[in-house]
């Protein structure tokens, strides 16, 4: 069947770009290329126009797009369909996810997923939420986690649960045994940070501003890439900084870093659920969001 072609068709029309098609899709750039020829081929027919760095659909394109759209559809209407009537829970799940949820929390609520259906097989897409709209748009992924702000475009959004952010420090610092802080005293402490641009240090700075520290007031130490850097650093003393809790629970655990909340207000952000609007979720795929809504997700916090 051409149902892949047809889905790796539909992403480059959509993009209109056969490199962010292939970072989609996950395939190397002449893979995808070599998918579209073999349409071409079968239908006897160009289906882009390709003038330099811009793609567009032929008039053929345009038929194929409306008609590749409509059976991907139906590919989803028919699997889930079937699901409920035989009551079956098998396939696979493709779940796109920020850093902090697919690193922190999904690896859990994953292993108890599939300890209660063995024969589906779950694959995580780590990306920034940006990413993760534009898989979710395509249709490359079932399911979005996401951190932070959501701009919904053409996707449904639910509130899945809240994080809070924290303040970490090595277990040597002397704010070690203090359970809340205020956000001013961080104005003369060294701070690790991530890099300018990442949706966490932009929340940070914004939390803040809001109360009363300019970033220009800002001691930075250190600017890490990830969060297990950061930690990693504030663990050698060269500073603290803010993650999410989820991200310092192991070490929270083990005593190697300690945690403290802010005295101002709690410094909240919540994960979200997206999914399309079309209803073409499979069988398999609601019984997933279905487990996602109804998990106790402070039971691992708690772990």
């Amino acid at each position: 069947m051409d149902d892949h072609k047809l889905k790796v068709f539909c992403i480059v029309a959509e993009t209109k770009s056969f490199s962010r098609a292939s970072e989609i899709v996950r395939l190397t750039q002449p893979a995808v290329s070599l998918q579209i020829q073999a349409l071409e081929e079968n239908y006897g027919t160009k289906l882009f126009n390709r003038s330099g760095c811009i793609i567009t659909l032929t008039k053929s394109g345009e038929m194929l797009y409306k008609h590749a759209k409509e059976i991907n559809f139906l590919y989803s209407a028919a699997e889930k369909e079937i699901g409920n009537f035989t009551g079956l829970t098998k396939g696979v799940i493709s779940v796109g996810a920020s850093s902090t949820i697919g690193n922190y929390v999904l690896p859990g609520v994953v292993a108890e997923f599939k300890r209660k259906h063995p024969k589906v097989g779950v694959h995580i897409h780590i990306a920034n939420s940006k990413s993760i709209v534009e898989y979710l748009n395509a249709a490359n992924v079932d399911v979005g986690l996401v951190e932070g702000e959501v701009k919904k475009q053409k996707l449904v959004a639910e509130k899945l649960m809240s994080d809070e952010m924290v303040l970490i420090m090595p277990p040597s610092h002397p704010w070690a045994n203090k359970a809340n802080l205020s956000v001013m005293a961080l104005a003369k402490e060294p701070l690790i940070f991530r890099e300018e641009g990442s949706g966490t240090r932009q929340m940070i700075e914004k939390y803040f501003t809001k109360h009363g520290i300019s970033p220009q007031q800002i001691k930075i130490a250190l600017i890490m890439g990830s969060t297990e850097s950061i930690k990693g650093a504030v663990e050698e003393g060269l500073g603290v900084s803010i993650v999410s809790m989820w991200a310092a629970k192991k070490e929270k655990r083990y005593g190697t870093l300690k945690t403290a909340t802010f005295k101002e207000e709690r410094f909240i952000r919540d994960f979200s659920l997206l999914r399309r609007k079309a209803k073409e979720s499979s069988h398999t795929v609601e019984r997933f969001i279905s487990f996602l809504k109804s998990y106790p997700f402070d039971k691992l916090l708690s772990s």
